[in-house]
C-alpha cells in the first residue's frame, strides 16, 4: 500500500484523504473511541480490520474502532454485538465514521442526523452520496477525479494508514502549517518524478529506461 501512496503522491485525492484522516484522528480522544457504521448491506469489516491493525502497529489505541451493527447475531462476541442503541448514547464530540458503497436509505440518514443532534461528529467515506455528504462534518467521496486504481476497499486502507500517521500532538496553526508543508513536499516530489520520467523517456535509451524508472518507482 505504501507503493500506491507513492504513485498517488501530489494528487489532490491523496491530499484530501490525509486531511480527512487527520481530522478523524483528532476527533478521537480515547481508546476504542472511534465508532464505525456501515449500511444494512455493507458492514465495513475490512476497514475495521485495517484500523485495528494500524492501531496495534502504531500503539494508537484511540484508532481502534467500535463497529456498530444493524442486526448483530445473538451469539456474537461482545465486541461484535454493538447494536444501533449505541448511536443513541453518543457523547458530544464523539466521532462516527460512516462507510457507504451506495446511496444510503432515509432510515439511515435519520439515524445519522440524530447523531449530529446529540453532538456527535460525523465522518463519511461514501460513493458520491450527496445527502450523506451534507450531513457529515467531514466527507471523502469516491467521485470524479479519483484515480482509476482506487476503489472503496483501497480507499479504506489508505484512510487507515493516513489516520495512523496523523500527528495529533499538533493543533491550530501548527497543524495547518504541517499539512501545508506536507502538501508542498508531495507536490515537489510529484513534479520531480514527472520531470525525471519525461527526461528519461526522451533519452536515446527510450523504452528500456522508462521501464527502469517504473521499477524504481514501484520500490519507493
Amino acid at each position: 500500500m505504501s507503493v500506491l501512496r507513492g504513485l498517488l503522491l501530489g494528487s489532490e485525492w491523496l491530499e484530501r484523504t490525509d486531511d480527512f484522516a487527520g481530522a478523524m484522528r483528532s476527533a478521537t480522544r480515547r481508546a476504542d473511541g472511534l465508532l464505525l457504521f456501515g449500511t444494512p448491506d455493507y458492514e465495513p469489516w475490512h476497514l475495521a480490520a485495517h484500523l485495528s491493525d494500524e492501531a496495534e502497529l502504531s500503539g494508537a489505541t484511540d484508532l481502534r474502532p467500535t463497529l456498530v451493527r444493524w442486526s448483530p447475531p445473538v451469539d456474537a462476541p461482545p465486541h461484535l454485538s454493538i447494536s444501533l442503541d449505541r448511536l443513541r448514547d453518543m457523547r458530544r464530540g464523539e466521532p462516527l465514521l460512516v462507510v457507504a458503497d451506495e446511496p444510503v436509505t432515509q432510515t439511515m440518514l435519520e439515524r445519522i442526523d440524530d447523531v449530529r443532534h446529540r453532538g456527535g461528529r460525523v465522518f463519511a467515506l461514501t460513493d458520491d452520496d450527496r445527502e450523506l455528504e451534507q450531513l457529515a462534518h467531514e466527507s471523502l467521496t469516491m467521485n470524479a477525479g479519483l484515480p482509476d486504481l482506487v476503489d472503496l476497499a483501497v480507499a479504506e486502507h489508505l484512510v487507515s494508514m493516513s489516520a495512523a500517521a496523523a500527528d495529533t500532538s499538533l493543533t491550530g496553526w501548527r497543524a495547518s502549517l504541517r499539512r501545508s508543508l506536507d502538501r508542498i513536499a508531495m507536490q515537489i516530489m510529484g513534479a520531480v518524478r514527472q520531470q525525471l520520467y519525461t527526461q528519461v523517456s526522451r533519452s536515446p535509451c527510450g523504452q528500456g529506461s522508462s521501464v527502469n524508472v517504473d521499477i524504481a518507482r514501484s520500490r519507493s
